[in-house]
């Protein structure tokens, strides 16, 4: 690894401070993107930021049907939370899924959506879910905030610090992981909301997280599992790599929506 000076951070405030006073310097969560990257030498921050002692920035609260999580907060403690699970159990097994207990008990949510990996799983949840990603400077819809692979709409040393959504009415996710990383080869994430239904897909695009208009506009017509699973899906729009061809995608896609539709019930 590079040479990097550390630094712990016990506000938002300083965090972005130090973040603001080093050009070439990166927020520390979870780590578990950014130390392997700083291993393979492909990323080599002149500082680290680190935020896991930030209390502000943890916690979950549910008020009625709103769900607030803290940037800060691990994968396990939004899988094991009764509160989420009592009005959106989709999103907390979301959660369970992600990693090994490892990577659950030191990743976190808002560094997991700010690396906006593109097999990610939070991604495709908080599109389906219309959240708002909430910074130190404003408030960012999700369908504003992916912008691309590994791309957010986040400005320089702009900081998430929450997390948030209204629970919808029916959810679910279902994924296809790779059996050595756990990583989604491809998750589809659906959601029945008082404003509609949205469905999000992960790990299958070429351009990251992305929705499906046909799937939506199916299961407007008829909530059920085969209403997706003739749904067109182009496979000129997935990635394609040595884990899987862009048509077995593109098939992973009515399969995993499929599944989400008779996970949400």
């Amino acid at each position: 690894m590079y040479a990097t000076s550390y630094h712990r951070a016990a506000s938002v405030d300083e965090a972005v401070n130090l973040r603001s006073s080093h050009d070439e310097g990166r927020y520390l969560s979870g780590g578990m993107t950014l130390i392997a990257t700083m291993k393979q030498r492909l990323a080599a921050p002149s500082d680290l930021i680190d935020l896991r002692h930030i209390e502000a920035l943890r916690g979950i609260t549910v008020d009625g049907r709103r769900v607030r999580i803290g940037a800060a907060t691990p994968h396990a403690e939004v899988a094991a939370s009764a509160a989420i699970t009592s009005v959106c159990p989709a999103f907390s097994y979301l959660a369970g899924t992600i990693g090994d207990p490892h990577v659950r008990h030191m990743g976190t949510i808002g560094g997991s959506v700010a690396n906006n990996d593109p097999a990610a799983d939070y991604p495709a949840a908080l599109l389906a879910l219309d959240a708002t990603i909430v910074t130190d400077r404003r408030e960012i819809p999700a369908g504003a905030f992916f912008t691309g692979l590994f791309e957010t709409a986040l400005e320089e040393a702009e900081l998430i610090t929450a997390i948030g959504f209204e629970a919808p009415e029916k959810a679910g996710y279902a994924k296809f992981t790779n059996p050595a990383s756990r990583y989604s080869l491809t998750g589809v994430f659906v959601a029945q909301t008082a404003s509609g239904i949205r469905v999000a897909v992960t790990g299958a695009g070429a351009d990251g997280v992305f929705r499906v208009a046909a799937m939506e506009e199916a299961l407007g017509r008829s909530w059920s599992p085969d209403a997706v699973s003739s749904c067109f899906v182009d496979p000129a729009a997935m990635m394609s790599d040595m884990h899987a061809s862009a048509e077995y995608r593109a098939n992973l896609v009515r399969v995993m929506a499929k599944r989400a539709v008779m996970a949400a019930g």
